[in-house]
């Protein structure tokens, strides 16, 4: 019976089989695009995943509502004050006599006190900033400190 030449996809054989190396060859090409495109995409997550640190002055100049910044510095001496659940503290440009006032209301670490490097995701709420739940995290100064002469 002749059915004009048509054979169903997968039934019968078909008198042309793929050669082995171009098979090979098609394989390989699709695995290493596929390699690229994930490695590309591993690229691009990994540098918008970061946000950029802040100082206080940078803060003050460029900061805007509704945007969340990492804001890095020194707990100003004097400026710790408790409020209910909220811890209210500034935080002070390591280079400029300039400070931002941030209240936070997440879980505090340990070593937080006056004077210590911290870093705190932020959000600008009028004049001051919001500190974002479970956010700040503090330098221990005796990590990052040479070691005494004996």
């Amino acid at each position: 019976m002749n059915d004009g030449g048509l054979l169903s996809w997968g039934m019968g054989e078909s008198s042309e089989s793929m050669d082995p190396s171009r098979k090979r060859a098609i394989r390989l090409t699709v695995a290493l695009a596929a390699a690229v495109l994930l490695a590309t995409a591993l690229v691009y997550v990994s540098f918008t995943a970061g946000n950029k640190e802040f100082t206080a002055s940078q803060l003050l100049a460029k900061g805007k509502p509704g945007q969340t910044y990492e804001l890095a510095g020194t707990v100003l001496t004097g400026s710790v004050q408790r409020d209910g659940t909220l811890l209210l503290f500034r935080i002070r440009d390591p280079k400029l006599p300039v400070s931002v006032p941030v209240r936070y209301g997440g879980i505090v670490p340990d070593p937080f006190a006056a004077g210590r490097a911290v870093m705190v995701a932020v959000e600008k709420d009028g004049t001051g900033y919001v500190g974002q739940g479970n956010s700040l995290t503090t330098k221990c100064p005796s990590k990052y400190q040479a070691a005494a002469a004996s």
